[in-house]
């Protein structure tokens, strides 16, 4: 039977980065990843056998929190095979068929504001004031982002750094939701658009707490390091990071379906896969999975304390997704010129359509227009499709209960709907189509359960030390030596890689000279929890 150091349960970025981390530090790690190729929800194919040298993002595509992470630049992939690169602008808001003109976010911050003033003047110059407070708050608050909770240390450095004004700043920006935010900062509807959506991009509705963060942390790195893309596929993000892990001498196997945590005494000795492989463990377990199914599936629920069983039970994912690939010839002809040149385009409703359509999501009513994520590879990476062609991605999310196939299709149909009517003739220009189910989602990965694609609900009741269930806002679990190290726990969802990281330094630390009473510490606490 082989025994390593570290087994790591799946290779998406997470998993990747943790087991980058564990393998620097010298430890023999196995990387187990269910699928045929790594990456999770980080991957990309050539969906249509009639144009083969056509590339389609599977699931995610852009990746300014990658972009903009300490984590992963420290990994140094651009050694490793990967090349950024973005599109002419960065993000357009198309708010209605009719609409001519479109709130954008421009690569120069100037060129933002010059277009935020024609819609409202004013709003320019209150953009550029959000920049530079920005500017002043990244490193500090990307470092309290993307280290454990509490961030006791990074928050010093947010503090010192910041001034007491622009950390208090930040704190009401976080406890706002994005409708009062927009009105507070712009006159006009474009700089409320920008912001509202993309707060969207996260399941938090418009007028609940935390959803002013998302919205404002996003359009910040938007202006800051762009929404940028590997050139040749998302897929090609992962590839830099697997060679990476392989550089610092972990191995990976793929199509390694683990259904087991093996448990002894407390403690996790050894993982089982579905082919009948055992791997014994010395040091640690790190899974890069869903929270309910590693508790109750992998670990098994007779090792969990009945408190934490009842947690589990009211675990809330985040919203089913559905999402439509085309193959258009001649690109999108949008109306708004200006979302011609964009990677990113926020397509459907205004500001009024757009508050009906989160409340609807958050009451389980199936709204009745559409707000959808589109993204037009081809214009930020050339490489993706033959010339004179885009390839293209739109999504958008279905109420909870409603993730069958019969509502996915209704809801894809409106999404081209309602795009041909901001378009006129995109119908005509497509080659190919594909559809993506909630169900095609799980299946491609099985962390995304009914198409969820953030590990749970990014509301605040799931955040922090609720995540993913209450705890201590850390990745030890109740079962010594498994750590969790994907979006089911703190920070969440995004691909930046801080799960994978936090987790395997702090398996790094259990093993290391103060690890004796670091783990006293910890299983003290985990009695006081959940006792």
């Amino acid at each position: 039977m082989e025994t390593v150091d570290a087994v790591v349960i799946g290779a998406g970025p997470n998993g990747l980065v943790g087991a980058c981390a564990l393998a620097d530090a010298g430890w023999d790690v196995l990387v187990l990843e269910a699928q045929d190729d790594v990456g999770g929800a980080v991957r990309s194919a050539s969906l249509w056998p009639q144009t083969p040298e056509a590339t389609s993002d599977l699931f995610s595509a852009f990746y300014p929190l990658a972009a903009a992470s300490p984590v992963i630049r420290r990994l140094g992939l651009e050694q490793h095979g990967l090349t950024w690169v973005q599109a002419p602008n960065v993000i357009a808001h198309v708010s209605g068929p009719d609409e001519e003109e479109c709130a954008v976010i421009h690569r120069d911050p100037d060129q933002t504001a010059a277009a935020l003033d024609r819609d409202a003047p004013g709003d320019g110059e209150a953009w550029l004031k959000l920049f530079e407070q920005w500017k002043r708050l990244r490193e500090p608050l990307l470092e309290a982002l993307f280290t454990p909770f509490p961030p006791v240390r990074s928050g010093g450095k947010l503090l010192w750094k910041a001034g007491a004004r622009d950390t208090l700043e930040l704190a009401r920006i976080a406890a706002s939701p994005v409708t009062r935010l927009g009105q507070e900062w712009f006159r006009g509807e474009h700089g409320r658009l920008l912001v509202a959506g993309n707060a969207m991009h996260a399941d938090v509705p418009m007028d609940a707490t935390g959803s002013g963060l998302f919205g404002w942390l996003l359009v910040m790195l938007a202006q800051d390091v762009g929404f940028p893309v590997p050139q040749g596929g998302a897929g090609m993000l992962s590839q830099a990071m697997a060679r990476r892990a392989r550089a610092a001498g972990a191995r990976i196997d793929t199509g390694e379906n683990v259904t087991q945590v093996v448990v002894n005494d407390g403690r996790a000795v050894a993982v089982r896969t579905a082919s009948g492989r055992e791997v014994r463990v010395r040091k640690a377990v790190l899974a890069d999975v869903d929270a309910p199914r590693l508790f109750t599936d992998i670990v098994g629920l007779q090792h969990l304390p009945q408190k934490l069983q009842d947690d589990l039970r009211r675990f809330e994912w985040d919203l089913p997704t559905v999402k439509m690939n085309w193959l258009v010839e001649g690109g999108i002809p949008w109306k708004a010129e200006a979302a011609r040149s964009a990677g990113t385009v926020h397509y459907g409703t205004g500001m009024p359509g757009l508050s009906r359509w989160s409340s609807d999501l958050a009451a389980g009513r199936a709204p009745d227009e559409v707000f959808a994520l589109l993204g037009q590879m081809t214009t930020a990476d050339p490489t993706r499709s033959p010339s004179g062609t885009e390839s293209v991605w739109a999504y958008t999310h279905l109420p909870r209960d409603q993730h069958s196939n019969a509502h996915a299709d209704r809801v894809a149909d409106t999404m081209e709907e309602t795009l041909e009517l901001a378009a006129p003739g995109f119908r005509d220009r497509v080659r190919h189509r594909t559809l993506q189910r909630p169900s095609d989602l799980e299946a491609a990965d099985g962390n995304l359960h009914h198409g969820a694609i953030n590990g749970g609900t990014a509301q605040l009741h799931q955040q922090l030390v609720f995540r993913p269930a209450t705890g201590l806002g850390r990745p030890e679990t109740v079962v010594d030596g498994l750590y969790l190290a994907g979006a089911a726990t703190h920070p969440g969802g995004g691909v930046h890689g801080a799960c994978g990281w936090i987790a395997a330094r702090s398996a790094l630390a259990a093993e290391g000279r103060l690890g004796r009473p670091v783990k006293a510490v910890r299983r003290q606490a985990m009695k006081v929890l959940y006792r």
